[in-house]
């Protein structure tokens, strides 16, 4: 598989590194506005780039029919139109807010526990997420894919970064040296807590799993997500 890298950062040269283990070629990878020539000759994309980028890379790739994946977060006020645009292209896209495989199954476990909570209202839900500090966003995209689903599945009706209202689920976001990604799910009553967490050790799960997704998305035209990915629906 040809694979063409936008973002070549830290994520973008572990992929790099998986990718060539797994027998894949890498045709185009950049960080910029470099020559883009070389997308011509990939059968899919991973952007891992920035917030800025994200949207114009992904609509250059649905317009040359490259599959492509994305694992950048931050532009989602842009996802609607990108969803339009790969529509009328018939291009093949995936987004996900983190393509790891331990976090796509800690996503089920948030929503079925979201379920079973429902009914117990003495209890209040909250999310802290830690990350490196060169991290762009906050709070994190999969943090807010986490707030999101529990608002799904419960009687939640938003999330913020402020304080704990009854209605609300509290996201805590810290930004230390050297951390890869930690989240985690409390639901505290004055009885007891019940916790679910998430840590990851090293960019290795991002980037295997982006590649599997990649791998996955070639040969397909539609919008898929890695619950497709990983028949987690």
């Amino acid at each position: 598989m040809k694979i063409a890298l936008f973002g070549y950062g830290k994520m973008g040269k572990t992929i790099e590194q998986i990718a060539l283990q797994k027998g894949h070629t890498i045709v185009l990878k950049t960080s910029g506005k470099s020559s883009l020539e070389k997308i011509i000759e990939a059968d899919v994309a991973i952007d891992f780039s920035t917030p800025k980028a994200a949207a114009s890379n992904i609509k250059f790739c649905l317009e040359h029919q490259i599959p492509i994946v994305c694992g950048t977060t931050g532009w989602l006020d842009n996802y609607d139109e990108i969803i339009n645009f790969c529509n009328k292209c018939n291009g093949a896209f995936i987004y996900a807010s983190n393509f790891s495989i331990g976090v796509n199954i800690f996503f089920k476990m948030n929503e079925y526990l979201a379920n079973l909570m429902k009914p117990w209202k003495e209890y209040q839900v909250s999310l802290e997420e830690i990350h490196h500090t060169e991290k762009l966003d906050t709070p994190s995209g999969t943090a807010i894919t986490l707030a999101e689903d529990i608002i799904k599945n419960s009687d939640k009706k938003s999330w913020n970064l402020k304080k704990v209202e009854k209605n609300n689920i509290k996201i805590t976001a810290k930004r230390l040296t050297n951390v890869k990604g930690t989240h985690t799910i409390n639901y505290q009553s004055e009885i007891d807590t019940i916790s679910i967490q998430h840590e990851a050790h090293s960019r290795e799960g991002f980037a295997l799993g982006a590649l599997i997704a990649a791998e996955w998305l070639l040969g397909k035209k539609g919008i898929f997500s890695m619950k497709d990915v990983l028949k987690l629906k």
